[in-house]
């Protein structure tokens, strides 16, 4: 029981970052942008929460990872919304450049690659009465601020999808731009917000790694994150609630990693950092052809 209570804890607070930039590029997508600088913004997010910190504690550095986040998505958003380039193509050479820049920074910021830092970080917050429920409680009520952030943000998502009146526009400019349009639809307006918006949660996904998880920065350390957190998206059938429990499903193949290299089982370990990316391509591929994506995704 202890076994599972610790795996299970794990597997949330390694799938915190996944959910905190799925649910940004869930709202994205159903505007009808695809955004592959979800990587690099994730990224930015990681190198501003280390400065963040360094200059005033845990707090300044998630302001500092949101504010990274915004910035990548920002450019973006001009590139591919505001001029219409080929989103795909955009997203690609921001995340390279976030790639290049965080790695440039970094080095300037605290001298050559491979000095180690240490980051204060958020200590885990233990929700009364809830953290004493069995199996669970612990799990779920005894994690770091950010990891609340990301169950609050699941709500916040869904409510505006389908809650309030920006959210059917939203999901009119993913589906039928064109119509929507017609309608009165300010269709860039609404996709520029997504996009930022996007663009914030991936910082803050950022801010998760580096400030609730390993307390410290190295280059390129999202390794992947952000395009896991598109195939969470595409398993979760662009819904946040089914977005969260493919993040926690995604979280437990991460976490299940780190469990099977303590049974010091004679395979290189190579094979178990493999897992959650032979995952992703599995599940993409089981995806294929049941999930509908909105109809005007990456159109422009």
């Amino acid at each position: 029981m202890e076994l599972f209570e610790s795996f299970l804890a794990a597997a949330v607070r390694v799938a915190t970052p996944l959910l905190l930039a799925a649910l940004g590029e869930t709202l994205t997508e159903r505007a009808g942008v695809i955004n592959l600088s979800i990587e690099g913004a994730m990224l930015a997010g990681a190198l501003g929460a280390a400065l963040g910190a360094t200059a005033g504690g845990p707090w300044a550095g998630v302001a500092a990872a949101m504010a990274g986040g915004l910035l990548v998505a920002a450019i973006f958003a001009a590139v591919a919304v505001w001029l219409r380039g080929d989103q795909i193509i955009t997203g690609t050479a921001v995340t390279l450049a976030a790639v290049g820049l965080t790695g440039a920074i970094y080095r300037g910021a605290y001298g050559p690659a491979g000095v180690g830092l240490s980051l204060p970080t958020f200590a885990p917050s233990v929700v009364p009465v809830l953290s004493d429920l069995p199996g669970v409680g612990e799990a779920f009520f005894a994690q770091s601020v950010l990891t609340y952030a990301a169950y609050a943000l699941t709500a916040l998502t869904a409510w505006l999808l389908y809650r309030t009146r920006w959210g059917l526009e939203l999901r009119a400019a993913g589906e039928v731009a064109e119509h929507a349009r017609a309608a009165g639809v300010r269709v860039t307006r609404i996709r520029v917000l997504a996009v930022l918006f996007g663009g914030a949660t991936a910082g803050l996904a950022g801010a998760s790694l580096v400030l609730a998880q390993v307390g410290t920065f190295a280059e390129k350390m999202t390794a992947g994150r952000g395009f896991i957190a598109i195939a969470i998206v595409v398993l979760g059938g662009w819904h946040p609630g089914r977005v969260a429990g493919a993040a926690l499903f995604f979280g437990a193949a991460m976490a299940l990693q780190f469990l099977f290299q303590t049974f010091l089982l004679a395979v290189p370990y190579q094979l178990f950092l493999m897992l959650p990316y032979l995952l992703t391509l599995l599940v993409l591929a089981g995806a294929w052809g049941r999930t509908r994506a909105p109809a005007d995704l990456g159109r422009g």
